[in-house]
């Protein structure tokens, strides 16, 4: 799979960072969102082994407020064009909107990863395949659809509908993610359980993104606070290379991308 300048082997395991340029982001928020710790924090990702960055300009957390575009646009599109210049790494951008996603796209972003999967904004299909840009599609349902028949085929039949969306619309089936939506409109056990049948969506026939960092899923697990997620969340990586994920979303990226290389290491000893 090919991500800006990149190439991507779908059956080996990539680092994506986790970049927050927002003042209220639920693990990092206020950290990044100046110019300078960003680009510093890029630089940091990448000597940790960062093998792609994702820029996101509004905080996703449950209960989050809403910005408008153009204050989404404002906090990205210097952080890309910034990063652009000064890295030779690929640009993920977080967003559900059409037009922050267009604007990113002239910024310079590589990749579209949208936590609604094209259901949110009804242009937003049309301006990835537009742009002839790669996307990541997440499983997300509205707080009214929250209640499932048959969980893990709701899930699948869910992301067969994004999918739908991305084809009319253009979007290559290789230029397509796939991410299970750990952590949005599910409950505890229905994380669990979609990470542990992780293979539905590779069955499904494209690469998989997962994106557990530091959730609330590891804090109710553990029971433990935000900043004692880091083993938890190790431990969803190893599972994920272990089940053949693609690309694993996290904010510690030294520590998650040893994981990666050492379950690597053992399963093609």
């Amino acid at each position: 799979m090919q991500i800006g300048k990149h190439d991507f082997k779908t059956d080996d395991t990539y680092i994506m960072g986790i970049l927050n340029v927002t003042p209220n982001s639920f693990s990092d928020g206020g950290k990044y969102n100046q110019q300078d710790s960003a680009l510093f924090h890029v630089e940091e990702m990448i000597k940790d082994g960062m093998d792609i960055v994702d820029i996101g300009g509004e905080s996703t957390k449950p209960g989050y407020v809403k910005i408008s575009d153009d204050e989404e646009i404002s906090r990205i599109a210097p952080v890309i064009e910034a990063v652009k210049k000064r890295f030779d790494i690929p640009i993920s951008v977080d967003t559900y909107k059409s037009k922050v996603a267009h604007a990113a796209a002239l910024a310079g972003a590589d990749l579209i990863n949208d936590i609604w999967g094209l259901k949110y904004d009804a242009q937003m299909a049309k301006v990835i395949a537009d742009c002839d840009l790669p996307c990541c599609l997440m499983h997300n349902r509205n707080i009214e659809e929250q209640s499932y028949t048959d969980f893990l085929q709701d899930v699948k039949k869910d992301l067969e509908e994004s999918i739908e969306l991305a084809s009319l619309a253009g979007i290559k089936k290789e230029k397509i993610i796939l991410d299970p939506g750990v952590g949005f409109a599910k409950t505890r056990e229905e994380n669990l359980k979609i990470m542990k049948n992780l293979n539905l969506l590779k069955d499904m026939g494209y690469p998989v993104l997962l994106g557990v960092s530091k959730k609330s899923v590891i804090g109710l697990t553990l029971d433990v606070p935000l900043n004692e997620r880091l083993e938890g969340t190790i431990a969803t990586t190893v599972f994920g290379v272990i089940n053949h994920a693609t690309f694993i979303r996290v904010h510690d990226v030294k520590e998650n991308k040893r994981a990666v290389l050492m379950t690597q290491a053992i399963l093609r000893a």
